[in-house]
């Protein structure tokens, strides 16, 4: 029954990869539409989680939201075949059409203020199905959106994402919501350098897809959930520094990795004269750097109590070990971008 269940999800993820790539390969809307329709269909499947009370709720949550964007998607692009008779995205001409399409895209993203849904989805999700979320299924609708934004409107749900991201986020003790509402925060930014620069964006999701991966799969294995764990969590010094620098790495904290993909996209924005858009979104960045910092100054202070709940044997620390280490000096590789 395992080995069935096993095989019947990597089948799923293989449609849900195979569809995002048929997707990206295609420039007419039609099949763009079709690999998002078969990018849901495989990825609902992968949410089952008996153990999880919410399961269900994600699943509704996420068809229903994942199927209205996609068909305002449909719609604009039938409107767009039967005003220009063209089937390419190149031949995007209306500006209301326009509009429809981006706000179906960022619906899909679950940029904010069309993040209502996200929460409640990453709720129900086990640790390697919210880095999928958090990640893989933001790719399609991103570099869509490349094909037709509306520069005014992306700006703006830049600069919303950033800010609902950075201030909710405060309020959260869930491991779930904290990683939520930093992914609205980042889609801000990555947003910025779509609309900017197409390399910076690709630099942008790779180096925070190491650092989310990094960190959900440290919390899968450790069974972490809240922060309580986290802080009653009974682990070697070692451990404890090991989540709390990718922590900050993820904040975008100086001279971490994930402070490489913010610096760039603050040079593009100093060099488009974006002066206060740039002021606003870092002043965000600092209020979410603030939270991580917190996190990490109570995470020391306190006494550890004994962990009731869980008590791994880490087997995985060679292979995690690589990425931390890419998380913590990959500032390096600055050097060699620029040249």
């Amino acid at each position: 029954m395992n080995t069935y269940f096993n095989s019947t999800k990597i089948l799923f993820l293989f449609l849900m990869m195979t569809s995002t790539i048929f997707s990206l390969s295609s420039l007419s809307m039609i099949n763009i539409w079709m690999g998002m329709e078969v990018n849901l269909i495989s990825f609902i499947p992968l949410m089952i989680n008996k153990n999880n009370n919410f399961s269900s709720e994600s699943m509704m949550s996420y068809f229903l939201i994942q199927s209205l964007s996609s068909a305002n998607f449909l719609f604009s692009s039938l409107l767009i075949i039967s005003l220009t008779k063209w089937f390419n995205l190149t031949s995007l001409k209306s500006m209301i059409i326009i509009i429809l399409m981006n706000i179906s895209l960022l619906m899909k993203l679950g940029a904010a203020p069309f993040h209502f849904w996200f929460p409640k989805t990453m709720k129900g999700l086990n640790w390697m199905n919210c880095l999928i979320l958090s990640t893989w299924q933001k790719i399609l609708p991103m570099i869509t959106l490349s094909y037709c934004f509306m520069s005014k409107l992306i700006i703006l749900m830049a600069i919303t994402s950033t800010i609902i991201g950075s201030i909710m986020g405060l309020m959260q003790t869930s491991l779930q919501m904290i990683l939520t509402y930093s992914s609205i925060s980042h889609i801000g930014w990555m947003l910025m350098s779509l609309m900017l620069n197409m390399n910076t964006w690709l630099i942008y999701l790779i180096i925070y897809s190491i650092l989310n991966f990094i960190l959900m799969f440290l919390f899968k294995i450790l069974n972490m959930f809240n922060l309580n764990q986290i802080y009653s969590n009974k682990n070697s010094n070692f451990m404890k520094y090991f989540i709390m620098l990718n922590l900050l790495s993820l904040s975008g904290l100086p001279p971490f990795l994930g402070f490489l993909p913010k610096w760039l996209v603050i040079n593009l924005m100093m060099d488009n004269n974006l002066i206060l858009i740039t002021f606003i979104m870092v002043m965000m960045s600092l209020i979410n750097m603030y939270f991580y910092i917190r996190i990490t100054y109570t995470y020391f202070m306190l006494n550890f109590l004994e962990n009731k709940f869980y008590s791994p044997q880490f087997n995985h620390m060679n292979f995690i070990l690589i990425f931390t280490f890419i998380s913590l000096m990959g500032l390096m590789l600055i050097p060699l971008m620029i040249n």
